[in-house]
């Protein structure tokens, strides 16, 4: 049997480089590790780090496929980020602008959560630990 540790990283293509690195590195908080542009690719390669154990890494390319996201589309569906305080983080978030739907209640948990989108409107969710 196959035996998974945990997800190593999580790659995510953008359509405007500068705009998703500010918007995951200064709105988002997530510290940059590494950035390197592959010239053979015309591409950035930014490395994140979200809390101590994952990494984001946010990729650049000349003219990217846009992504079909609404309605449901098939494949992955969203990015969840785990927050002590929803509501501080829901706050922090529409203090720089972002849209921030309503706070809903899982009704498997009774967990708190919310969804957001980033520059390239992939939708990300925040969830209360």
């Amino acid at each position: 049997m196959l035996k998974l540790n945990r997800v190593h990283h999580i790659a995510i293509i953008c359509s405007d480089y500068q705009k998703s690195k500010h918007f995951y590195s200064e709105i988002l908080g997530l510290k940059i590790v590494r950035e390197v542009y592959r010239e053979a690719r015309q591409s950035y390669k930014l490395d994140l780090e979200v809390g101590d154990s994952y990494q984001i890494e946010l990729f650049s390319f000349p003219h990217p496929a846009p992504r079909l996201s609404r309605p449901e589309a098939a494949g992955l569906r969203h990015l969840a980020f785990e927050v002590d305080d929803l509501d501080e983080a829901v706050l922090h978030l529409q203090e720089l602008g972002v849209e921030v739907e309503p706070i809903r209640v899982d009704e498997l948990t009774g967990k708190r959560f919310t969804f957001f989108a980033d520059p390239d409107a992939l939708p990300l969710e925040l969830y209360e630990g």
